[in-house]
């Protein structure tokens, strides 16, 4: 059974109960570069982070977060609590995110793991393609850079 959800914007006071839940789904945290400040930053440029909210408890129970670069929308952090997936919420919170995205005129583009047999099933029927044979890399800590 689905329950009573809204979805609503990110503020500041989520933080902690929405870090909780990245964590737990293995979706991101501050060791990745997910804090507060970067989570500001990439509104105040313009992407937005949607939470959502079961009504009965106002948990956070799912989250998707848009930022953009001025050529097209990233789709980060996306993923619904454990015990409420198979319900139909992240189709729900995808339709409102891709209505988001599609508000701001420019592609969108994913990253998810090859084996996340739930989340492709999902994004391929809403109509992402596979963008070919690209390895993604990345630097996390930046001290790093010579």
């Amino acid at each position: 059974m689905q329950p009573d959800i809204h979805i609503r914007e990110y503020v500041d006071n989520d933080y902690p109960e929405m870090i909780r839940l990245w964590e737990s789904l293995g979706l991101g945290g501050a060791h990745r570069g997910d804090d507060e400040q970067v989570i500001r930053h990439t509104i105040k440029m313009g992407g937005q982070l949607l939470l959502m909210i079961e009504k009965d408890s106002d948990s956070i129970i799912g989250t998707s977060w848009l930022t953009v670069d001025g050529r097209r929308t990233y789709l980060h952090h996306f993923g619904i609590q454990s015990d409420k997936q198979g319900n139909g919420l992240a189709k729900i919170l995808l339709d409102a995110s891709l209505k988001l995205a599609k508000s701001y005129g420019m592609q969108i583009k994913l990253e998810v793991h090859k084996d996340n047999m739930k989340a492709l099933g999902l994004y391929k029927k809403a109509g992402f393609t596979y963008l070919g044979d690209y390895q993604v890399y990345i630097i996390r800590d930046i001290s790093t850079i010579l």
